[in-house]
């Protein structure tokens, strides 16, 4: 298990080239967003997001798979955002928020179940760094809470997860990015972007 220490004030791009070749050979890394830290896979490499599902135990076909992205352009490439979800977006992002839209054609099988995708932009430059360097979103799902009365703390201290994934094989890097938020983010469903509705309260608050 390899743990890269980044500071999200100055990112250091040598080891954001690093986690990028183990996405891009198929691995899943752990990585800090602006809410929880996050697993994360090359969201192109179907089956990678096929093992990171596996890993957290989520059913595509039933489940909300997102993606983070370097900031809205990408994040247009891999969903429909008509103009009024764009506004929305463009007027909170970056920031803790998952904006439920219809998936593109660009995106890999394993997402064409549900027709739709979360789109993430964190508040996070590693985050950010991550899908930029990559060249196209981050699979993403939220480190899952373990039983213990200390879950939370744990989930959000990198090193402690580092520990809790050094039998994965799977999971090969973690990205040290000081502590994490200890709140997921705040859900919206564009899918009607003339009505969006907020599925889920979070870390962020929002106007609609």
């Amino acid at each position: 298990m390899k743990i890269l220490t980044i500071y999200p004030n100055s990112v250091n791009q040598r080891h954001i080239d690093d986690a990028v070749e183990a996405l891009r050979r198929g691995e899943i890394i752990v990585y800090p967003t602006d809410t929880f830290y996050a697993l994360g896979a090359d969201a192109l490499n179907n089956r990678a997001v096929e093992r990171l599902c596996r890993l957290k135990g989520i059913n595509p076909d039933k489940n909300l798979l997102s993606v983070v992205c370097s900031g809205l352009s990408q994040a247009a490439e891999y969903a429909r955002i008509d103009n009024r979800a764009f506004r929305l977006m463009k007027e909170n992002l970056p920031g803790a928020f998952t904006f439920i839209l219809p998936a593109s054609s660009s995106l890999p099988k394993v997402f064409k179940s549900r027709k739709t995708v979360g789109v993430r932009v964190p508040d996070n430059a590693i985050a950010r760094a991550l899908a930029e360097s990559l060249g196209n979103p981050v699979m993403s799902a939220s480190v899952p809470l373990g039983d213990s009365d200390d879950a939370l703390a744990e989930a959000s201290d990198p090193r402690a997860l580092g520990l809790r994934y050094s039998g994965t094989p799977e999971v090969t890097l973690v990205i040290d990015g000081g502590d994490g938020g200890t709140e997921g983010s705040t859900i919206i469903d564009c899918l009607d972007s003339s009505a969006p509705e907020i599925i889920r309260q979070g870390a962020a608050s929002i106007e609609l």
